[in-house]
């Protein structure tokens, strides 16, 4: 990722785009990797805070990482209580 000039979520195409320096662009669907890793809302949360708070820490994690170690590491399972 030397050559990337940007990184930021489109809200109008649900996708967090990285733009490079030779004109290309690299667009992650948000909603597709959402359905492919998270398996409850839970997990969707935390993809969630990494597009709106760091969306290049979420390109990196779905680009180069393991998205499901990922949310098996961080996520807090928080079951409603009566």
């Amino acid at each position: 990722m030397k050559n990337l000039i940007s990184c930021e979520f489109n809200m109008d195409t649900v996708c967090v785009e990285l733009r490079y320096s030779d004109g290309s662009i690299c667009s992650i669907d948000c909603i597709a990797v959402e359905n492919k890793v998270a398996d409850n809302r839970f997990e969707r949360s935390e993809l969630d805070y990494l597009i709106y708070n760091d969306p290049l820490a979420y390109a990196d994690l779905i680009l180069n990482g393991d998205p499901e170690a990922y949310l098996n590491a961080v996520t807090e399972y928080k079951p409603y209580e009566n």
